[in-house]
C-alpha cells in the first residue's frame, strides 16, 4: 500500500519549506532565497540554500540537495511514508492509501512511534506524580530543592521519582491496556525480566527530542548502591549521542543570541535555566559527541562550556573544545572562581546572580587550553616546554582558519616564549591522523550553476528531464518524443528510466524520481538544476526546447554515420546487399535528415 499522490500534491502545496527547514537550521534571507549552514557538512560560511518557490534545498560546498520531504527523511531518519504521515499531521493534511486492505509498515512504524511517544509521556507524567505527591517521593523532593533548584523550575522541567518496587511500573501500565510485548520493547523494563523497571528508586529527568516528545529518561541515585547515573538504552527514535537535554527548551534562546552553553550534567542545565542562562544543554552521560555539537552547529556560533572544575571536568572540557571547533563552532571556557565544583554548587552557595555571571565571564578556549598546558607539565625544562606545545597541536589542526590558525600560534609563542617559525615547524612535521574536519569544497559559491566538462556536453539533456521532474505533467510529452536511445549520457538515461518508472507505476512528487536514482552524484545534480530558476522556470519552453535539441543531436549523429559509411562503401557490400542498392538507401536516408535539420 502507498500513499496516494493527491495527499502527497496538496501536502506539497500546502508546506512551508522555510518554515519546515527552519526548524533544523537557522537560515538568512537574501534575495528570493534563504541560506544557512549546512547540516550535512561542517563550514563557517552559509552555503545552504532553501528556495521557498521550488520548495527545494541545495548545499553549492557539498552538492548535497533535495525536496522539503526528502530533507526531514535524511534530519530524522524517517522512510518516504513515515516522514509524509508526520508532515501531514503537521499540516492538517489527510493521508490517503492506494489501498485500504491493510496497513503499511510505514504506517504501523508510525503509529508504533506515536504509541511509545504517548507511553513515555504517561511515564514522566507518573513519575512527577510520584515525586511531587507522594510520601514516598519527598526524600528526592527535598534532595533538589537542597541543591537550590526552585519549585518551580522542578515542575519545568517534570522532574520525577521512579519508585523502589521495581515491579509497580509493570503492574501499573499492563493495568491501563499495554501488553506485554509492546512494554517489553520500551526499554522501560529489564530485558532479562520484562517484569522489572530498569529505573528505581532514582530521580528521573525526562529527555525530550527536538519535538518536545519524551523518548529517554536519565535517572540519578539516591542511596544504596549502583551507577551514580543510568539513561535509557537507545532505540529507533533516541540516540544519545544525537539528543542533548534541554535542547527543547533552550532552542529559541540559542537561536536568538547564536550562543549555547554546554554543561556536564542534568542538574547543572537546570541550575543556569534557574540563573537566566536559558540557553543551556548537556550531553547525555556522555562525552559531547560530533552529532550534537553539528546538531548545535544548526543554530549557534558559538559554544560556552561550563564543565567542573575537578580534573575530570578539565578533561572534559579539553575533549569539548576539540569537537567543537572541528564541526565549527566558535568556543569559550568558563572558570568557575572558588572551591565551587559545578553550577549546581554555585547556584545553592552564592544565587543565580553569582552564577550568571561567573559563567559569562569566560575565557578564550586557547587560553584556557594554554594554561591548563602548562599546568600539566614542567616548563622550566626543554622537554616539557615541548610537551606543552605539542598538546595545543590538536586545537590548532581543529581549526578552520588558516588567520585563526596563526593568532593561536602566535599566543602559544608569546606564553611560553618560543619563536613561532620553530612552533610552525613541528606542527607541520607532526605525524598526520585523520583529517580532523573536512577539506572545504571550493566550488562553495554564491548558488550560481557551474557545469564541470563531463555535465557540459550534455546540458540539454539533463535539463530537460529535470524540468520534466520539477513538472511531471510535461513528462508524457518527452516519452512521447523521445526513447532513453535517444540519450548519450549514461546518467541522463538512467534519469528517464526513473521518469518512466514512475510513469508506469503511477509514483507522484520529486521525491519519488530521487528515489529511483540510484547515483548520489545525479540526485544532487537534479536537485541543484532543479532549484536553479532559470533553467526549470518555463516548461512550456524549456520543454519544447530541449526535446528538438536531444532530437537534433540524434539525427546529426545519425547523418554523421551515413556520411561514414557513404565514404567507405565503395567497393563492398554491406549487410549482403548491392552496393548500388545499399547506396541508393543511405542518399534517401540522409536526403530525410536532411529535411528534418531544415526544418528544425
Amino acid at each position: 500500500m502507498s500513499i496516494a499522490k493527491s495527499t502527497i500534491q496538496e501536502l506539497t502545496d500546502r508546506i512551508d519549506a522555510v518554515h519546515v527547514i527552519g526548524n533544523y537550521v537557522r537560515l538568512e534571507q537574501r534575495g528570493g532565497r534563504y541560506m544557512g549552514l549546512c547540516p550535512f557538512h561542517t563550514e563557517k560560511t552559509p552555503s545552504f540554500s532553501v528556495n521557498p518557490e521550488k520548495k527545494l534545498y541545495h548545499c553549492f560546498g557539498c552538492g548535497k540537495g533535495g525536496t522539503v520531504i526528502g530533507f526531514v527523511m535524511d534530519m530524522d531518519k524517517l522512510t518516504f511514508a513515515e516522514t509524509v504521515e508526520t508532515l501531514a499531521k503537521r499540516y492538517g493534511v489527510p493521508v490517503a492509501y492506494e489501498s485500504s486492505l491493510s496497513r503499511s509498515d510505514a504506517e504501523a512504524r508510525l503509529a508504533r512511534r506515536d504509541q511509545m511517544a504517548e507511553l513515555y509521556h504517561r511515564v514522566a507524567g507518573s513519575f512527577h506524580y510520584f515525586l511531587t505527591e507522594t510520601s514516598e517521593g519527598k526524600p528526592a523532593f527535598q534532595y533538589v530543592l537542597d541543591r537550590g533548584i526552585s519549585i518551580e523550575m522542578l515542575k519545568a522541567f517534570r522532574l520525577g521519582y521512579a519508585p523502589r518496587d521495581k515491579r509497580w511500573l509493570f503492574r501499573f501500565l499492563t493495568g491501563k491496556g499495554y501488553s506485554e510485548a509492546f512494554l517489553a520493547s520500551s526499554k522501560l523494563f529489564n530485558p532479562k525480566d520484562p517484569g522489572l523497571a530498569f529505573f528505581s528508586h532514582r530521580l528521573m529527568f525526562p529527555i525530550r527530542d527536538h519535538q518536545e516528545r519524551v523518548v529517554a529518561f536519565g535517572g540519578r541515585l539516591l542511596s544504596e548502591s549502583g551507577p551514580k547515573y543510568l539513561n535509557s538504552g537507545e532505540s529507533d527514535f533516541y540516540k544519545k549521542g544525537q539528543t542533548l537535554f534541554a535542547l527543547d527548551r533552550a532552542v529559541l534562546e540559542i537561536r536568538k543570541t547564536k550562543e549555547v552553553f554546554i554543561a556536564e550534567g542534568y542538574m547543572d542545565v537546570i541550575a543556569l535555566h534557574q540563573a537566566g542562562v536559558t540557553n543551556a544543554v548537556a550531553p547525555l552521560g556522555t562525552s559531547l559527541t560530533d552529532e550534537q555539537a553539528r546538531l548545535l552547529g544548526r543554530w549557534a556560533e558559538q559554544a560556552h562550556l561550563v564543565f567542573d572544575a575537578d580534573k575530570a571536568g578539565r578533561d572534559a572540557a579539553v575533549r569539548a573544545v576539540l569537537v567543537c571547533r572541528r564541526n565549527g563552532l566558535s568556543c569559550r571556557v568558563a572558570v568557575p572562581e572558588g572551591n565551587n565544583k559545578d553550577p549546581a554548587d554555585i547556584l545553592k552557595e552564592s544565587g543565580g546572580e553569582v552564577l550568571r555571571g561567573q559563567v559569562k565571564n569566560s575565557m578564550l578556549d586557547c587560553e584556557y587550553l594554554m594554561f591548563y598546558s602548562k599546568s600539566l607539565f614542567d616548563i622550566s625544562n626543554a622537554e616539557g616546554k615541548t610537551r606543552a606545545i605539542t598538546f595545543m597541536f590538536p586545537y590548532l589542526e581543529a581549526l578552520d582558519s588558516d588567520v585563526s590558525r596563526e593568532i593561536a600560534m602566535d599566543r602559544i609563542a608569546g606564553l611560553f616564549k618560543v619563536d613561532r617559525t620553530a612552533i610552525r615547524s613541528d606542527f607541520e612535521r607532526r605525524p598526520f591522523g585523520p583529517p580532523s574536519r573536512p577539506v572545504p569544497n571550493p566550488q562553495k559559491n554564491s548558488g550560481e550553476t557551474s557545469w564541470p566538462a563531463q555535465k557540459t556536453r550534455y546540458r540539454d539533456e539533463l535539463i530537460l528531464l529535470v524540468t520534466a521532474a520539477v513538472h511531471q505533467d510535461w513528462y508524457p510529452e518527452v516519452r512521447a518524443k523521445l526513447l532513453e536511445k535517444d540519450f548519450e549520457d549514461p546518467q541522463t538515461k538512467e534519469l528517464f528510466r526513473a521518469l518512466e518508472g514512475c510513469y508506469l507505476q503511477d509514483e507522484f512528487g520529486l521525491d519519488a524520481v530521487l528515489a529511483r536514482l540510484g547515483s548520489e552524484d545525479l540526485r544532487n545534480w537534479v536537485v541543484k538544476i532543479g532549484s536553479a530558476k532559470e533553467y526549470v522556470s518555463n516548461p512550456e519552453r524549456t520543454v519544447p526546447d530541449g526535446i528538438k535539441n536531444v532530437t537534433r543531436r540524434r539525427l546529426e549523429k545519425r547523418r554523421a554515420d551515413i556520411i561514414a559509411q557513404i565514404q567507405g562503401a565503395d567497393g563492398e557490400k554491406v549487410n549482403g546487399f548491392p552496393q548500388g542498392s545499399r547506396l541508393e538507401e543511405l542518399f534517401a536516408e540522409k536526403k530525410h535528415i536532411d529535411a528534418e535539420l531544415y526544418q528544425r
